[in-house]
């Protein structure tokens, strides 16, 4: 199974959900979110089973934060062009993208893991510092995901009809129902 399909997957993303990601208050709001998240899932140590209705919260708001906001009515912001890359990159089967742009979501997926299992192991010890340095440092291998697909994005942009019509903000162009 394909690590990235498995998250998008997860978060039930479809093309209509994807648009409404591409907004930027979407993606820096989400941002936020993983240090409330954080701060969710570490009150466990504060208020004990008390933390249940924070992290139910924090994991609402993941997941809520990609259908809240509207499409953006330009595809040209840093945020947009992050999210179409990494859609692009999820659809690499049907369009392939280039190696380079694959190999680096790898890598850069494989230090927010690494720096995600760091967090994991300081949640485990009770060590603030190691769980807090964990995520934040897993969060920054993200955004240096995010920037790569920024870059892939311009790579790709034009070699599908549905990728340039995206680019123009046109998101209800899509590949027949099946992407």
């Amino acid at each position: 199974m394909d690590l990235f399909a498995g998250a998008e997957r997860a978060m039930n993303m479809n093309a209509r959900t994807w648009a409404k990601h591409a907004n930027p208050w979407s993606v820096y709001s989400r941002i936020l979110g993983g240090s409330l998240m954080f701060l969710a899932l570490w009150s466990v140590y504060w208020i004990g089973w008390h933390a249940v209705a924070p992290i139910i919260a924090a994991v609402l708001w993941i997941w809520l934060n990609p259908r809240l906001f509207p499409p953006p009515k330009s595809a040209g912001s840093w945020a947009a062009r992050a999210v179409l890359g990494e859609r692009a990159f999820l659809n690499r089967k049907r369009i392939s993208v280039p190696r380079e742009h694959a190999r680096a979501a790898w890598i850069t997926t494989s230090f927010s893991l690494a720096f995600f299992a760091l967090a994991l192991y300081g949640f485990a010890k009770g060590d603030f510092w190691l769980a807090l340095g964990g995520w934040h440092a897993a969060t920054l291998a993200k955004l240096w995901f995010c920037d790569r697909m920024v870059w892939l994005w311009g790579d790709v942009k034009t070699l599908h009809p549905v990728y340039q019509a995206w680019a123009r903000a046109d998101w209800d162009a899509d590949f027949g129902g099946a992407e």
